[in-house]
């Protein structure tokens, strides 16, 4: 199967979509057809062995409109074209109908000031009053009107193009309406002609009233303004892609062999060393070989705060270096690169057709036949009921103006190509316009724990020192565990490293299974590992211990160290919790979705993260088919699932699932098998996408209520249905306004989804589980209580939620202004989850750690 989008140029309604997507739909080989009538595209996937392009674009040519193979956006054909000052199709069609435009009412304003000067008493030439003058009055309009018609001849080629090959258009109304207004003012200018040569002044003077050159004119100019302003309003609805394709570098930095070059960015090759200076954007997607730098992820990830890049870090292409110098080397290139795919998506989702798209279609495939039924019935049953032909014409050509296909074939693509943009303006990539769709009725979304809820990496969370001081019960147990190749250990490494804590030397190293490991440090036997290691050599502490049972239940791993046949100490390892999982679970709850997660862990360690965060249901210890199955289950029990996660044993349920969310951090075949991808692994960004498709889906039905409501209130009121009673009858020329006016209105109402923003509630203070104990020691996920026998005292530990750190230097001016407030023993601010740890006797307050931080121009958020 070969999936290809092609350019469709002359389509001017639902109706002109409707029938391409017919005419190529028939061809064999042909599999799915999807035709854009907003972007003026249509993708297909067929079947190579029996159909070409070649036959492709035949077959819309065959049915009256052309078509040619889409150049890839970030391809080098759009990349040249950009580079030497191209436009959008958006953009040249806006600027061409901005002509038409202006040379419509360059005549049309004469023509009409003419026409209706004589009744509404504005002054007019000698010439061209009385009777007398009727000839030149008539002929005059007429010339005024040729150069408007060939102006507008648009709508007459395509119209009765389409109208001959019985697949009628908007267009296809138009001219038949305007034509109809010109044959007859044509007609009555033959009928003046031959009243002078008979001497009947009646019949002059009743045709000299009956031209309809000023309607044909002024309907076609009102239609070519109403088609301005769409083409203006459709060239917003693709800024977002447009945004996103300016963000790429035009030049790259590259040195080989020890010189530096500036080369078009397009030539950049893998594994190229490129150098990015202050201010300058990343050329492509690399690794930092050298240097160090703060970079602005924005654009891509929405993450408003500068991401800190060193060597071995990963850098994405189009994003700012904000401060310093760095090397790179270059990993993806070209329609590799994270930009390029991230345009790729939403182009092809805004490509494609929502569901909800297939009334409108179906309407649109009768609707003008239909129409112009109505017109002709119209016309006919006036004239049969001895009404003049003035009348019945105004019926008929006021019926054809007024209907309008457009709002009904620009009601839904205009709303998803807004909503993908705005989407991925926030970080947030939707890969269809159906899974827009299906996101907006989700009722259940399960969650996998381990780098959605969690972060993915165990981190020391808990300290307790059994005497010999933290930093001394730290030095030891990294300096043992640094032998080690488990995660926990490396955890407990870290932690040493993050504090410059010196290690020690270490001897005699052994594993022992079950139960942990052991070797000499500086000459003395230290053991660390699990309960049943210190039970199996006698060492004993209740305090410590009960401490330790108190963690596990918490969803912690403890691990004690002791030296020489003392327990010296625990430390508690844990994966925590993401710092807004809480919120964005108790947000999806409030939304009326059920939460369920999903985990390899044990039970006791999923119903403590099931408490912390709270999920509505946790399903523990599942092997990968297990949470395929478990989304099947849910499936056939009814429910609309949406499945997020981040890693390969994610895919075959992320595959099952309704709609399956990837969490950006994650694997490539995690976010292969994905419907939407959030690129800032942020869980509060599953909450927006439910919003956004709800927004968006608020909006087509609003668009197709319109659409469909102005339809059925204006065909009748042409039709002269009211007239009767009420004597209420429509000016073809207002038609005409209202009719253009129609879709412009759904076009604009479209684009209030620009100004979409999500509502996130305030963050909860994390929920706090309690757990008897010997020492009465409270141990909560966000905060402990450390006791300090050194000193007879006890310390507590405070999360501050600080806004405005950008950089290493903002997290210094942090720690400097909390380590300055008497009475705290410990500051240690952390840039990535923008908080700061602060370890403090019982005479700090709150209001005296938000005043050190805010005078040091940052903003403590809250305190916990």
């Amino acid at each position: 199967m070969k999936k290809e989008t092609y350019d469709v140029t002359g389509m001017s309604c639902a109706a002109c979509s409707s029938r391409v997507e017919k005419a190529v739909s028939k061809q064999p080989g042909a599999q799915q057809v999807a035709v854009n009538l907003l972007k003026n595209s249509m993708v297909v996937e067929y079947d190579e062995s029996q159909l070409s392009s070649a036959q492709i674009i035949a077959a819309v040519e065959k049915a009256g409109y052309g078509a040619s193979l889409h150049a890839k956006p970030g391809s080098a054909p759009a990349a040249k074209a950009a580079e030497t000052g191209g436009i959008s199709a958006a953009q040249k069609a806006y600027s061409d109908m901005k002509k038409r435009l202006a040379l419509s009412l360059l005549f049309t304003i004469p023509l009409f000031y003419l026409s209706m000067g004589h009744m509404m008493g504005w002054p007019l030439p000698a010439c061209f009053l009385g009777m007398e003058n009727a000839m030149t009055f008539a002929f005059t309009q007429f010339l005024l009107l040729l150069p408007i018609v060939y102006i507008n001849r648009q709508y007459y080629i395509v119209g009765f193009k389409t109208l001959w090959q019985r697949s009628p258009n908007m267009d296809s109304l138009i001219a038949l309406g305007s034509s109809a207004a010109i044959v007859y003012g044509i007609y009555a200018i033959y009928k003046i002609g031959i009243g002078f040569g008979q001497m009947d002044m009646d019949t002059v003077h009743t045709y000299m009233m009956e031209l309809y050159f000023e309607s044909a004119g002024t309907i076609l100019t009102l239609i070519t303004m109403g088609k301005t302003m769409e083409a203006r309003a459709k060239g917003k609805t693709s800024d977002a892609i447009t945004k996103l394709m300016d963000l790429a570098p035009k030049t790259a930095t590259v040195e080989r062999n020890g010189v530096e070059s500036v080369i078009p960015v397009e030539e950049v090759q893998l594994g190229d060393v490129l150098i990015v200076k202050a201010g300058e954007s990343v050329p492509v997607d690399g690794v930092v070989l050298e240097g160090t730098s703060s970079v602005d992820e924005s654009a891509l990830t929405g993450e408003s705060i500068p991401v800190e890049k060193q060597a071995g870090d990963s850098v994405i292409g189009a994003t700012i270096n904000k401060s310093g110098y760095f090397k790179m080397r270059a990993t993806k290139v070209g329609d590799d690169t994270a930009l390029s795919q991230i345009v790729r998506l939403v182009d092809e989702a805004t490509s494609s057709k929502a569901p909800i798209a297939k009334l409108a279609d179906k309407v649109s495939g009768v609707f003008v036949p239909v129409v112009i039924t109505i017109a002709v019935i119209a016309t006919a049953a006036w004239l049969l009921t001895d009404h003049s032909v003035e009348f019945a014409l105004s019926i008929g050509i006021s019926v054809l103006v007024i209907s309008c296909p457009c709002a009904l074939g620009l009601a839904t693509p205009t709303a998803i190509m807004v909503g993908t943009g705005r989407g991925a303006v926030n970080g947030i990539l939707i890969k269809s316009a159906e899974a827009l769709e299906t996101t907006h009725s989700v009722n259940t979304v399960v969650l996998d724990k381990t780098g959605t809820i969690t972060q993915g990496k165990p981190v020391v969370t808990d300290v307790a020192d059994g005497g010999i001081g933290r930093d001394k019960l730290l030095s030891v147990a990294a300096s043992l565990e640094k032998l080690s190749e488990h995660p926990l250990s490396e955890a407990i490494v870290a932690e040493a490293e993050k504090e410059s804590l010196t290690f020690l030397s270490v001897d005699k190293f052994e594993q022992i299974p079950g139960q942990g490991i052991r070797g000499k440090v500086e000459g003395q036997l230290c053991l660390a590992g699990n309960r049943r290691m210190m039970e199996a050599n006698r060492i004993e502490n209740s305090e410590l211990l009960a401490q330790g049972e108190a963690l596990a239940e918490d969803g912690k791993t403890p691990l004690y160290f002791a030296l020489d046949g003392k327990l010296i100490g625990l430390i508690a390892v844990a994966d925590i919790v993401k710092p807004t999982s809480a919120q964005a679970i108790a947000e999806l709850s409030n939304m009326g979705i059920e939460v369920v997660m999903l985990t390899g862990d044990n039970a006791k360690t999923a119903e403590a993260i099931r408490r912390q965060v709270g999920v509505d249901r946790v399903v523990a210890e599942v092997l990968p088919q297990d949470k395929e199955r478990e989304i099947r289950r849910l499936q056939e029990g009814g429910k609309k699932v949406a499945m997020v996660g981040d890693g390969i044993n994610d895919a075959p349920a992320l595959a099952r699932a309704d709609v399956g969310i990837a969490i950006g951090a994650g694997t490539d075949v995690a976010i292969e098998s994905a419907d939407i991808v959030l690129m800032r692994s942020d869980l509060l960004d599953v909450s927006t996408a439910v919003q956004l498709s709800r927004a968006v889906i608020r909006n087509i039905k609003q668009n197709l209520f319109w659409a469909f409501f102005y339809n059925a209130i204006g065909i009748p009121i042409a039709a002269g249905i009211f007239y009767p009673a009420s004597q209420l009858k429509m000016n073809p020329m207002l038609g005409a306004l209202a009719m253009s006016l129609s879709s412009v209105f759904v076009v604009s109402n479209a684009l209030r989804l620009r100004w979409f923003k999500a509502k996130h509630t305030a963050a909860a203070a994390p929920k706090t589980v309690s757990s008897p104990s010997d020492s009465g020691v409270e141990i909560a996920n966000s905060h402990t209580m450390a006791s300090n026998n050194e000193k007879g005292e006890t310390n507590m530990e405070k999360v501050i939620s600080i806004e405005g750190m950008a950089c290493m230097h903002c997290v210094n001016h942090v720690q400097q202004a909390l380590s300055a407030v008497p009475g705290v023993k410990e500051a240690k601010v952390d840039l990535e989850s923008k908080s700061a740890t602060v370890s403090v006797d019982g005479s700090v307050t709150d209001a005296a750690l938000k005043a050190a931080v805010d005078e040091a121009g940052y903003q403590a958020v809250s305190i916990r």
